[in-house]
């Protein structure tokens, strides 16, 4: 048996049912929502890290294959061995992953797949000073896409430099989707852990037109006569 066969017999070994109904519903699968015809094997997010670490080298090929199931929970497991082959990778490899995730971008089409790998393949990738693949997919019509822009950024921010995130904050506050909201706020919030006048710096210009979904998430960790005063102004 290869490995590649083996890992499917794993992967179909390891499935619940129950657990897939509910994973269905949580990640809204239901016409018309985010994840409408998505299918679930009901697998369980450690049970996918402990596979993308035992079969962390499995080739390209066959991560891309994984890629492509109709099954949420392979897609998500490609993703983790990909983000571990780009760690270890030399610059080349590197870059055939980057050009893979962008190539094969349609398949990564719920927020877990795209929290799970855009800072580590696509933020790790770019020159934070000249993002201009950030700009391209922030302007994009495919949620998805949009959101990877997004969280791209964390790659940024863990390192301090703010300005990638904060730029596309604004490039996004006018944004109609709740999950671009959700994944603004996030990154905001992060800013403001880590530099908060550069946080309330972004907030006395913007929060009065922000979402207030984005708001709260970016406020969350803010002292409560802080979160107060934004929340009052901004009724």
């Amino acid at each position: 048996m290869t490995r590649h066969a083996e890992l499917r017999a794993r992967i179909e070994a390891s499935a619940d049912p129950e657990r897939a109904a509910h994973s269905a519903r949580f990640f809204k699968t239901g016409p018309g929502q985010y994840g409408c015809g998505d299918r679930f094997r009901g697998i369980r997010v450690p049970v996918l890290r402990r596979l993308a670490r035992e079969f962390s080298a499995l080739d390209l090929v066959d991560c891309t294959t994984l890629l492509h199931s109709a099954w949420h929970e392979d897609r998500l497991l490609a993703l983790l061995i990909l983000v571990e082959h780009y760690r270890r990778g030399s610059p080349e490899k590197r870059e055939v992953i980057h050009r893979l995730y962008l190539d094969n971008i349609g398949h990564i089409n719920n927020w877990d797949l795209v929290d799970t790998s855009a800072e580590h393949i696509v933020g790790a990738h770019i020159d934070g000073d000249n993002p201009g693949l950030l700009d391209e997919l922030a302007e994009s019509a495919n949620l998805w896409e949009r959101r990877i822009a997004v969280i791209a950024t964390f790659h940024f921010i863990k390192r301090g430099e703010y300005g990638p995130t904060l730029r596309l904050a604004e490039r996004l506050l006018r944004d109609r989707e709740d999950l671009i909201h959700k994944a603004v706020g996030w990154m905001l919030r992060e800013v403001g852990k880590r530099a908060p006048e550069s946080a309330h710096d972004f907030l006395k210009r913007h929060f009065r037109v922000m979402p207030r979904t984005m708001l709260r998430y970016a406020i969350e960790r803010f002292p409560e006569p802080q979160r107060r005063a934004y929340l009052a102004k901004r009724a």
